[in-house]
C-alpha cells in the first residue's frame, strides 16, 4: 500500500498525458450531444470517486449527476430510460459482475456509456461505449490508492475538457508535482492522535465529501477503526449527539466555498470538547498541512497525504494494511 500509493504521482502524469486524445474525443462527443443527465455506476473506493464526480460535474456544468443503484439491474432487472444520459463506470478491476450487469443494461436502455478503469483488457472496457484508462499499472494492495486518486484525475480531467475551463486544465498539469509534494506532508500528528481510538467521524463538503468517504473506508479497511463520513453540513442533523471528548474528527476543508462553514463546524466540535484533526491548505493552528492549488483538486493533495498516514497508523495499530480481513480485491457482488 505504501509503495503504491506513493506512485500515484507517476500515475497521475502518466494518466494526463495518454488520455488527452480519448478526453478531447469524449467531450467533444458530450458537446456535441449534452446529456440530459450523468449516472454513475460504482462500488467501494470507485463510488467515492463517483461523488467527486457529481459535485465536480454539477458545480461545472449543471448537469444532474445521480448514484446508480446496482441492483435495479442485477437483482431486479427492472428496465430503465437512459436516453440521452452519460453512465460514468468507475472501477479499478472491471470485472465486478453486478457493475457489468449495470452497464449492460445502460446500453439497453440508450445511455453513452463511458469506463474509468485501470485494467484495460477487462470486461467493463470491452463493453463500454468509450474507455479512460486509469493507468494506475498493478495494484496488488486490497485498498485501492493510486488507482482511487487516478479516477478523480480521470474524472477532473474530463470535466475540465468538457466545459473548456482552462483554469482547471492549467491547475491539472502541475498536479503531479503537487501530488509528490502531498505525498511529503507531515501528517504524523494524526496518526498519532488515532492510535488510541475506537471511533472517529470524518467530515468533508462539496467536492470535499469524496475524500471523506474514502478516509472512512480506509480507517476500518486498514486500521480495523470504525469511523463514518459525513457532510459539513449533514453532522449537526443526529451525527453530533455522539461528539464529546476523547471523540475524535477527521475534517477535510478545500479552499472554496464551503471552506468558512467546514471551518465553523470545525470550531463548534472542538467546543464541545472533540479532539479536531483538521486539513486546510491555509494552515494555522494544530491544522493538518496542505499543498495549496486549484480548490477541486485540493482534495486529491490531501487524500494522497492521509494514505501516507493512514498506512502508517496500520503498522502502529499492529494490521497489515495490504492484507485487510475478509477483503478480497474484486468483489464479487451480483
Amino acid at each position: 500500500m505504501f509503495a503504491e500509493a506513493g506512485e500515484a504521482s507517476a500515475v497521475a502524469a502518466r494518466q494526463l498525458a495518454r488520455n488527452a486524445t480519448a478526453v478531447a474525443a469524449i467531450a467533444q462527443r458530450l458537446l456535441d450531444h449534452p446529456p440530459r443527465a450523468v449516472v454513475t455506476c460504482a462500488r467501494g473506493s470507485s463510488d467515492h470517486a463517483a461523488t467527486y464526480a457529481k459535485y465536480l460535474i454539477e458545480t461545472v456544468l449543471g448537469v444532474l449527476t445521480s448514484s446508480a443503484s446496482l441492483s435495479v439491474s442485477s437483482v431486479y432487472a427492472a428496465p430503465q430510460s437512459l436516453d440521452g444520459v452519460l453512465y460514468l463506470a468507475i472501477s479499478q478491476s472491471g470485472k465486478s459482475p453486478d457493475l457489468l450487469l449495470a452497464v449492460e443494461a445502460a446500453k439497453r436502455a440508450g445511455a453513452f456509456t463511458v469506463a474509468l478503469v485501470n485494467d484495460e483488457a477487462s470486461p467493463l472496457a470491452q463493453l463500454a461505449d468509450a474507455v479512460l484508462p486509469l493507468h494506475a499499472g498493478p495494484e496488488l494492495s486490497v485498498a485501492a490508492t493510486k488507482s482511487y486518486i487516478a479516477a478523480l484525475v480521470a474524472i477532473a480531467q474530463l470535466v475540465a475538457a468538457w466545459s473548456g475551463d482552462a483554469v482547471l486544465e492549467t491547475a491539472l498539469q502541475a498536479l503531479p508535482a503537487d501530488l509528490a509534494e502531498a505525498w511529503n506532508l507531515d501528517w504524523s500528528p494524526a496518526r498519532l492522535a488515532l492510535e488510541p481510538a475506537r471511533n472517529l467521524y470524518v467530515l468533508g463538503r462539496g467536492v470535499g465529501l469524496a475524500v471523506a468517504q474514502e478516509a472512512a473506508l480506509k480507517f476500518k479497511e486498514t486500521s480495523g477503526l470504525h469511523a463514518e463520513a459525513f457532510s459539513a453540513a449533514e453532522v449537526l442533523h443526529g451525527p453530533m449527539a455522539l461528539v464529546g471528548p476523547d471523540f475524535p474528527v477527521l475534517v477535510f476543508a478545500q479552499d472554496d466555498e464551503t471552506q468558512a462553514s467546514v471551518e465553523t463546524m470545525a470550531d463548534e466540535i472542538a467546543a464541545r470538547g472533540a479532539q479536531v484533526l483538521l486539513a486546510s491548505a491555509r494552515g494555522g493552528g494544530d491544522s493538518l498541512p496542505a499543498v495549496v492549488a486549484h480548490p477541486f483538486l485540493q482534495p486529491l493533495l490531501m487524500i494522497q497525504s492521509f494514505y501516507r498516514m493512514v498506512n502508517a497508523l496500520s503498522v502502529a495499530r499492529g494490521f497489515d494494511p495490504d492484507r485487510p480481513p475478509h477483503l478480497n480485491k474484486v468483489t464479487q457482488t451480483v
